[in-house]
C-alpha cells in the first residue's frame, strides 16, 4: 500500500526539455526546422549521437548511437558539432524561469530539472498550473518547448515528463499512482537498463504490476541492492527529497581514440595527455582529489575501471601520472586493442584544504612519456545523482 499520509503533501514537479539541443540548433537556424538533426560527433570517426530531432528519431534514431549508424538509417540526416556555451545560455534562463517559483530546484542536467513546489502558492498552490505556467514562459521567452510531470515523488514526476512527449503535461496524483505504477512498462523504471530488463523479463516481469507481486527478499536475491530500490519504487516509497546544491563527486577527462591501438608506448602518450588535462580542471575547479580512477574500453566496447585511494589528495599531472603504470597493469591494455581512454579522480578536497605532505625524491618519479597520442582528449564533470 502506499504511504498517503508521507506523499500527499509533496507536490514535485520535473520539467524536460523537448531534444534540447537539436531544439536549440533549428530554433538558431530556422532552415533546420523540420529536418532531422543530429548533435553530436561525425560519422566519419567514432562520432556518436548527443542528442537528435524528433524528426531524426522517427528513422529510429537516438542518443548514444554511433554516427556511423545514424546515418545508415537516415542518409539526408543533418550532423552539427555541440554548441556548449549556447546551450549553457538557454538554460540559465530555463533555471532562472523555474526559481521565480521555488527555490527548491534540483537540475539533473542542462535539460531537466526538479521542482519543489509545495510551498508555492500561486494559482492556489495547484502544482498543475505552475508547471502549465512555467512551461507556457519557458516557450514565450526561448522559443524552445518542454515537457513536465507532476506528482507526489521525484520518481513519478520523471517518469511522468516523458509520458507525453513532446509538449505533454502529465499529472499522477497520489490516489492514480498506484495504478499508474502498475501499467507501466519495466523498462521505463529508473535503474532498469537493458541488461536488468532483459533478467527481468525472463523472470516474468514485463509491468509494474508483475513487479510488486515479487517480495522484497526474492528482488534482492536476483538483483542485489537495487532489488531493495526496486521493490520500494514499484510501491511508490520515494522519500528522496529535491536537493538545490549538488556537490561535485569527482572530475575526469577521457578520450574515444581515431583507430584501436595495443600500443602501450602510444597508449602512455595518451594517458600522460590526459592527466594533464585533469590538472588543468582541477586547478580551474580548486580541488584535489585522494582516489584516482582509469577507465579502459576495449575494442569490442567491454569496459573496465581500476581505481587506488591514496592517504593524501592530488593536484598536478605528475602526481597523477605515477600512479596510472599501476592501474594500467591491471587491465589487458598492450594484449587487447582499446577503443577508450580515461582518468577520474573523485573524494574530492578543496585545494585552499590541501594538507602538508613530504614531497617525493627525484628518483621516485617516472620520467613522462613524450609520445603523442591519438584523439583529443576531453574533460567532463560528473554530479551526484546522475
Amino acid at each position: 500500500m502506499i504511504d498517503q499520509t508521507a506523499t500527499r503533501y509533496r507536490k514535485i514537479i520535473h520539467i524536460d526539455m523537448d531534444a534540447f539541443y537539436a531544439s536549440v540548433e533549428q530554433l538558431d537556424n530556422p532552415e533546420l526546422r523540420g529536418e532531422p538533426v543530429i548533435v553530436g560527433g561525425s560519422p566519419d570517426s567514432r562520432g556518436v549521437v548527443a542528442a537528435c530531432s524528433y524528426e531524426a528519431r522517427r528513422h529510429g534514431i537516438h542518443s548514444a548511437m554511433p554516427s556511423a549508424r545514424a546515418v545508415q538509417l537516415c542518409p539526408e540526416v543533418v550532423f552539427l558539432r555541440p554548441r556548449m556555451s549556447r546551450y549553457k545560455e538557454i538554460s540559465r534562463q530555463v533555471i532562472a524561469i523555474f526559481r521565480e517559483y521555488t527555490d527548491l530546484v534540483e537540475p539533473l542536467s542542462l535539460d531537466e530539472a526538479f521542482l519543489d513546489v509545495s510551498p508555492c502558492r500561486r494559482h492556489q498552490g495547484s502544482a498543475t498550473l505552475i508547471a502549465r505556467e512555467i512551461c507556457r514562459r519557458i516557450y514565450h521567452e526561448t522559443g524552445l518547448t518542454a515537457s513536465a510531470g507532476v506528482s507526489c515523488n521525484k520518481f513519478l514526476a520523471k517518469v511522468a515528463s516523458g509520458y507525453e512527449k513532446p509538449r505533454g503535461l502529465t499529472v499522477v496524483l497520489p490516489d492514480q499512482a498506484q495504478d499508474f505504477l502498475d501499467a507501466l512498462p519495466i523498462g521505463t523504471f529508473y535503474g532498469v537498463g537493458q541488461v536488468t530488463e532483459s533478467r527481468m523479463r525472463q523472470l516474468g516481469i514485463h509491468s509494474g504490476h508483475d513487479l510488486r507481486l515479487l517480495s522484497r527478499e526474492e528482488l534482492i536475491r536476483h538483483f542485489g541492492k537495487a532489488g531493495a530500490f526496486f521493490y520500494d519504487i514499484v510501491r511508490c516509497r520515494d522519500f528522496r527529497p529535491v536537493v538545490p546544491s549538488r556537490l561535485r563527486k569527482s572530475i575526469g577527462s577521457e578520450v574515444t581514440l581515431d583507430r584501436d591501438t595495443a600500443d602501450l608506448t602510444e597508449i602512455f602518450a595518451i594517458l600522460h595527455t590526459l592527466a594533464a588535462g585533469l590538472e588543468t580542471a582541477l586547478a580551474r575547479h580548486r580541488q584535489g582529489g585522494a582516489t584516482i580512477t582509469l577507465k579502459v574500453r576495449y575494442h569490442d566496447f567491454v569496459t573496465v575501471t581500476r581505481s587506488l585511494t591514496l592517504p593524501a589528495p592530488i593536484y598536478d599531472r605528475h602526481d597523477i601520472f605515477d600512479h596510472i603504470p599501476r592501474l594500467l597493469h591491471g587491465t589487458e591494455a598492450g594484449r587487447r586493442k582499446i577503443r577508450l581512454l580515461g582518468i577520474s579522480l573523485s573524494k574530492l578536497t578543496p585545494k585552499d584544504k590541501r594538507p602538508p605532505r613530504q614531497l617525493p625524491l627525484p628518483f621516485l618519479r617516472q620520467p613522462p612519456v613524450s609520445a603523442t597520442g591519438t584523439g583529443s582528449a576531453t574533460v567532463g564533470l560528473a554530479s551526484a545523482g546522475r
